[in-house]
C-alpha cells in the first residue's frame, strides 16, 4: 500500500494463459486508474504473453 501522500502503489502482474504471478512493479494510481496490461515473458509458458494486474 502507498504511504500517505504518495501516488505510487505496488502491483502484481499475472500471466493470462497460465495464471502464474510473475512480476511485481509499481504504478501511479492517480494517472493510471484502470488495470495495467503488459506483454511480458512468462517462464512457465516459455513465451511472451499478456500479463494483467491482479487485485
Amino acid at each position: 500500500m502507498a504511504k500517505k501522500g504518495e501516488a505510487r502503489e505496488r502491483i502484481t502482474l499475472a500471466c493470462t494463459e497460465c495464471k502464474e504471478k510473475n512480476y511485481r512493479t509499481e504504478k501511479n494510481k492517480k494517472n493510471t486508474t484502470d488495470r495495467l496490461e503488459l506483454n511480458k515473458y512468462c517462464s512457465k509458458c516459455g513465451k511472451t504473453t499478456k500479463h494483467k494486474e491482479e487485485k
